[in-house]
């Protein structure tokens, strides 16, 4: 291990807890251990994941926040006895390990509960809405501080929450810790005064609006969280550990608005100098620990960072607020473990807190001690599998019933949290299979087929493995997905697959194999409009070809609004035109990634013209048709062609023929590695 990381490795104490090291797995949703948005038990798959974090050398395991009071069905989470006794029976297994376990409770989500369309029907039919209250009470369930709109919908508001309902939460959170703690767990998380869930939402001015013992001064929009913990030391002793979720600062300027990095503005929510009061008050309370970022749902990419945000991007607020308590002090999000080494060397951070880089790879703590950092899947930070939940203009939380349902699910590892449905089975029959196309999801049939038993062979017409990925990976803040092609590019040597490059094949038939894989991708999309020809395809920009300083993106989703957010940090003069009304409306991509990029093409006042359709691409402009039905003549040097693309395959399907990925139909990262991964399962 390079030895750099040695203070990562070192033990520290929660209360009288001891750590082994300082790795913490923060609490994702998915992982739970009595389950999530279903009726509470104790929950295998959740189990499997945490056993296997704790099996590759974290130290502290926490697993996704545990609703007190279950949104689905209402449940209290201290009724069920029966998975208590299961978790104490599965305790001793997970204590072998030598890793700690503390368990997150949550209060909820509040204003910040993910609204779908199936539930705005809910909830504004008035005989749905009773009909529905015994399985979805969203009239409880989005209750807050005080009354707020959702993050969501416009068509769910937020009430007020009465005093009942907080001293029932607060008995909640005490007997629940009991429970937990006899059944050999080692501390609790309260979730949490962080990124808005309700129990922040109590604290910050701008939705805490209340005139009562909670509301007004900053002792009493803290009291909730006080008496939680108050609570829970009576019913447990001083010595059962309590740790905070915390969110440093809001970094919000409103509702559904927040700041980005570097921004000039005036804060709504939790600014710096309340947080070091904050702390001291929590602390003394008898909280034993807070595990820290930034960030609430309004600015959401703090404390969800995309690709697009700064490593380490909580960090120095983190090693700040340390210098205001006693306690220890966790820091979380798109951490880099060196960096974290360095602080808890320096004696700035006591716990380094990772996430969806155990969705990704469970034993890259392992690799990383062993020398094996090179085969570490890397989390790319595109939650496309884990927390997909999508938002665009006029449409709440765009997602699949599946996807709300399993979170905790990753697009570059198919087995994680998928077990029972993706699993390496070893053939009795070894085929050779031919795999035309050695993009990533032909790169993850071959790996798996090999993994199997069987013989793939890979047919590139490129000179390199990759295909339209090398474009999809050239920006240069996305290093984290050149991290994954370097990875696949190093599993087919390390397997010894047989790749074959700069052979172009035109027909299948002509391959000495046993089964083929048509993974040749898509191919871009063409409008039938004036001077189309004259426009730059978003690949061809990508890998090299040149742009003049005056750009036009035509095409306003993820991979358009990517490309002219690229074009911007180089200093190009970017417009963005897009037919639809919002920027980024597409299903699959998380509000925290969106959300981002939009607010940035508004703080850098990128021209950005909506509902508008191009008319004609001349020599120097881009005409448009606006949506008030006037024509535009947007001045360029270039402009970029990023209208979708569709499948291309090379033959269909037909005896031993299977068509995969972007070739079968155009999707995302995830849907091409799921897809090659079943496809391979198959043969």
């Amino acid at each position: 291990m390079d030895t750099r990381l040695n203070p990562l490795f070192t033990p520290w104490k929660i209360g009288k807890c001891e750590i082994k090291n300082r790795i913490v797995l923060t609490s994702m949703g998915g992982t739970d251990l009595f389950g999530w948005m279903e009726k509470n038990h104790f929950d295998k798959e959740g189990a499997r994941f945490i056993l296997e974090v704790a099996k590759n050398n974290a130290g502290l395991v926490l697993p996704g926040c545990q609703p007190v009071y279950n949104p689905m069905f209402g449940q209290w989470l201290h009724k069920n006895k029966k998975m208590y006794k299961d978790l104490a029976e599965w305790m001793p297994e997970f204590h072998r390990t030598g890793a700690k376990l503390f368990i997150q409770l949550t209060a909820g989500f509040g204003r910040s509960f993910t609204i779908s369309s199936m539930m705005e029907m809910l909830y504004t039919n008035p005989l749905l809405r009773v009909l529905s209250k015994p399985v979805m009470d969203l009239d409880r369930i989005t209750a807050s501080a005080s009354p707020s709109p959702n993050r969501w919908s416009d068509k769910v508001p937020s009430r007020e929450m009465t005093k009942k309902e907080i001293s029932q939460m607060v008995e909640a959170f005490a007997e629940s810790s009991r429970l937990l703690m006899e059944a050999g767990v080692d501390g609790v998380e309260i979730h949490a005064v962080h990124e808005g869930y309700l129990l922040d939402q109590f604290t910050l001015p701008y939705v805490n609006k209340r005139t009562d013992e909670y509301g007004g001064s900053m002792e009493n929009r803290y009291r909730f969280a006080i008496e939680i913990v108050q609570a829970i030391k009576e019913r447990c002793g001083n010595d059962f550990p309590v740790s905070l979720r915390y969110s440093v600062v809001s970094k919000t300027k409103g509702f559904r608005e927040g700041a980005l990095p570097g921004e000039d503005y005036i804060e709504v929510g939790r600014d710096m100098e309340e947080s070091e009061k904050a702390v001291k008050l929590l602390q003394d309370a008898g909280y034993d620990m807070l595990n820290c970022d930034n960030g609430t749902y309004d600015a959401w990419y703090w404390a969800h960072p995309p690709i697009y945000m700064p490593e380490n991007c909580n960090l120095d607020d983190v090693e700040h607020i340390r210098q205001f308590v006693d306690i220890p002090v966790v820091a979380a999000g798109r951490l880099d473990p060196f960096t974290a080494a360095e602080a808890i060397k320096e004696g700035k951070l006591d716990g380094a807190g990772f996430a969806r880089q155990f969705l990704a790879d469970q034993e890259w703590v392992t690799k990383m001690i062993t020398d094996e950092s090179e085969d570490i899947r890397p989390c790319i930070l595109c939650h496309n599998g884990c927390f997909n939940m999508c938002h665009y203009k006029g449409v709440p939380n765009d997602q699949d019933l599946a996807d709300s349902l399993h979170l905790a699910r990753c697009a570059v590892n198919a087995e994680t949290m998928q077990w029972n449905k993706h699993y390496i089975k070893k053939t009795d029959k070894p085929k050779t299979v031919a795999i035309i196309g050695g993009g990533i999801g032909g790169m993850e049939a071959a790996r798996v087929l090999k993994l199997r038993g069987h013989n793939p062979v890979i047919y590139e017409k490129g000179s390199e493995l990759g295909g339209t990925f090398i474009a999809a990976s050239a920006e240069s803040y996305k290093g984290k997905l050149r991290d994954l092609l370097a990875w696949y590019r190093r599993q087919m040597d390390k397997l010894g697959i047989d790749v074959k490059l700069d052979t172009e094949v035109s027909n299948p038939a002509d391959l000495h194999a046993d089964e083929v894989i048509i993974a040749t991708g898509a191919k871009p999309r063409r409008l039938d409009i004036p001077g189309f020809g004259k426009t730059i395809e978003a690949c061809e920009y990508l890998t090299g070809t040149p742009v003049g300083n005056r750009v036009v993106v035509i095409g306003g989703g993820l991979t358009g609004c990517e490309i002219a957010y690229e074009l911007a940090l180089n200093g190009k003069d970017v417009s963005i035109v897009e037919m639809k009304d919002d920027l980024i409306s597409q299903k699959g991509v998380c509000l925290a990634n969106s959300s981002y990029l939009r607010e940035w093409f508004a703080l850098h006042k990128t021209p950005v013209y909506l509902e508008a359709y191009v008319k004609e691409i001349q020599d120097t402009a881009v005409v448009v048709k606006l949506k008030d039905g006037t024509e535009k003549s947007i001045p360029c040097d270039s402009a970029i062609s990023s209208v979708g693309y569709i499948p291309a395959p090379i033959a269909g399907k037909g005896h031993g023929i299977h068509v995969i990925g972007d070739s079968l139909k155009v999707g995302n990262l995830r849907s091409v590695i799921w897809g090659a991964y079943e496809t391979a399962m198959k043969i």
